[in-house]
């Protein structure tokens, strides 16, 4: 599963202008379009790998931050370097 959440999640950024960043609902729901809630934890698993490994970044009110324990409102992007 967490292979469909990464080639999905990169898929879609690679559809953003570079810079910009992808909201995760938006990848829970292209893998689930009715039940993508349930998706959320996968995706933000994955997420949260990507961003350790250094090929991701979480944002915060458009700041990156720390893959580890953020809560609230986030949004991805490819990390610099990432193409």
């Amino acid at each position: 599963m967490s292979q469909l959440v990464e080639e999905t999640l990169f898929a879609l950024l690679s559809q953003v202008r570079k810079g910009d960043s992808l909201n995760p609902n938006e990848v829970a729901k292209a893998i689930d379009a009715i039940n993508w809630r349930r998706e959320l934890p996968k995706v933000r698993a994955v997420i949260v790998g990507l961003a350790r490994q250094g090929r991701l970044e979480v944002l915060r009110k458009g700041k990156p931050i720390e893959p580890e324990g953020f809560k609230g409102v986030y949004r991805v992007r490819l990390a610099q370097g990432e193409t």
